[in-house]
């Protein structure tokens, strides 16, 4: 559809994917959230990217809704908006029809992730495999997670310095700190590793 509307269209869509978005992660979800959307456009013989209309957008969400969790669609439209809102500034099109669609509301009061107990944790450190050099690495790196609730890639990209005795962590990848579990508050200094081997 990018393509419909010239070269300078195809460029500033492209540049929206490798120029605005800098984390690869990010590129990919905002990718996989909008290509739908050109896809039902298409679908419904909508060609150009000047003649997608809020109307076109709601529609979308509303369908997008009844197979997704509202937190997932939320991100969609989110997406959505960005990538129209790059291309009014680079004035391919000269209105966000993102930008008057509203998704549900959606609150979260508690988490959905489980949390394993302290025997639960011990079991699964001790199943792994020591003999090994990727053993001990492993263990290590699945107990950071464990305690932290750091995705991978923060829990490869902490340092020492980062874990704090009275049960917070800083330095987080969003400069956030975070609360330990009871269990892992109450471990002294080196005690992380004791309380869980």
């Amino acid at each position: 559809m990018a393509a419909d509307g010239g070269e300078h269209a195809t460029r500033r869509f492209l540049e929206f994917f490798a120029a605005a978005i800098c984390n690869r992660n990010t590129r990919a979800a905002h990718l996989v959230a909008v290509s739908p959307l050109f896809g039902s456009c298409e679908q419904h013989r909508i060609g150009q990217l000047a003649d997608i209309e809020p109307l076109h957008v709601a529609a979308y969400i509303e369908v997008l809704g009844q197979g997704f969790e509202m937190p997932t669609v939320k991100q969609h439209l989110a997406a959505i908006r960005m990538l129209f809102d790059w291309l009014v500034t680079g004035q391919i099109v000269a209105i966000n029809p993102a930008h008057a669609v509203r998704g549900q509301k959606h609150a979260v009061k508690t988490g959905n992730t489980t949390v394993l107990e302290a025997n639960q944790a011990r079991t699964l450190l001790g199943s792994i495999d020591i003999s090994t050099v990727i053993g001990p690495r492993d263990r290590a790196l699945i107990a950071l997670m464990t305690y932290s609730f750091a995705r991978i890639s923060a829990a490869v990209s902490m340092g020492v310095e980062i874990y704090h005795p009275r049960g917070t962590l800083v330095g987080s990848p969003a400069g956030e700190r975070r609360q330990m579990p009871p269990a892992a508050s109450r471990a002294q200094p080196g005690g992380l590793s004791r309380q869980l081997y």
